[in-house]
């Protein structure tokens, strides 16, 4: 089963908007070496909806390359095309390269019935299986509507959709309503009720994978208490950066430039343009979980 603190890889830029990929590899090193069990690429962190269908089959297979045969890892590679022979041929790929489980985003542009969706779902799964697949439901960013009921009886006629990945506002009822094992994500920010109801991970971005870890470090250890404490420390911080996805992005890319895992913080545009005081703040979050994020001297 995937659980734990499964990041989202972030897509380092230059300032020209090129691909940096020595920064990207960097990334995969670095969110490896804190001993995560999965990540997943490309999510929302990665900007992926601003990458090329070639940028994407390049990552994808410097990330697969990095972590292919390392014990007890699951590489979970996205699938976010809108068409389902597009989205279908896509995870085949993913898989045929070496993709421990499909992470899938349901259609969403011009607002497909749920009928089309539901079936768009069903096409991907019965291409891949039975290669695992995680169903990210973003209903914020999507505009998608589906309920438990829906999605069990999806999971019950294809038994290789194994999670869902829950991004509803709150995520909670949906959580405790479903059958499948959740994965929480939207930063974490409802984490503890999410634990509460049963979540098996989290799905945050990548550059400071190392706090969400000592959260469920304590958590699962029994230390409910100190785990609650220090999500209340990263409170209002991620109440500010998820007022808006990009705003997260710049936010998140300022910390591992900070952090000296490459050396721009651009976004691709359209994007967020982070002001004087939001860099301060990145600069008193630096500085208040010092411990837990290494950064060079």
């Amino acid at each position: 089963m995937i659980s734990g603190v499964i990041p989202v890889l972030e897509v380092p830029f230059h300032d020209d908007g090129s691909l940096d990929l020595p920064g990207f590899d960097r990334v995969v090193d670095a969110v490896l070496g804190n001993g995560v069990t999965a990540v997943m690429f490309p999510g929302y962190a990665s900007e992926f909806h601003k990458l090329t269908t070639a940028e994407r089959d390049q990552l994808t297979d410097r990330m697969l390359g990095a972590t292919t045969g390392v014990p007890g890892f699951t590489t979970i590679v996205s699938v976010t095309d809108h068409a389902t022979p597009v989205a279908v041929a896509a995870a085949r790929r993913a898989a045929e390269r070496g993709a421990g489980a499909i992470n899938l985003l349901p259609p969403y542009l011009l607002g497909p019935s749920r009928d089309a969706v539901l079936a768009h779902l069903a096409a991907v799964l019965d291409a891949v299986a039975p290669v695992p697949v995680v169903l990210q439901y973003a209903p914020a960013q999507t505009g998608t509507s589906l309920d438990a009921a829906a999605i069990d009886t999806l999971a019950a006629a294809h038994p290789n959709l194994g999670h869902v990945k829950v991004e509803s506002a709150p995520p909670g009822r949906l959580i405790s309503a479903l059958k499948l094992p959740s994965l929480v994500g939207y930063a974490g920010l409802q984490l503890p009720d999410a634990l509460r109801r049963g979540a098996v991970g989290v799905q945050p971005g990548c550059s400071f994978t190392e706090i969400y870890q000592e959260i469920w470090r304590r958590w699962t250890s029994g230390d409910q208490l100190s785990a609650l404490a220090l999500h209340r420390a990263l409170l209002p911080y991620l109440s500010y950066w998820m007022q808006h996805v990009e705003l997260i992005i710049a936010a998140e890319k300022a910390i591992s430039v900070r952090r000296g895992w490459f050396t721009s913080d651009h976004c691709r545009a359209p994007g967020w343009t982070l002001d004087a005081e939001e860099r301060a703040m990145v600069g008193r979050f630096m500085a208040e979980f010092e411990e837990y994020l290494p950064c060079p001297k």
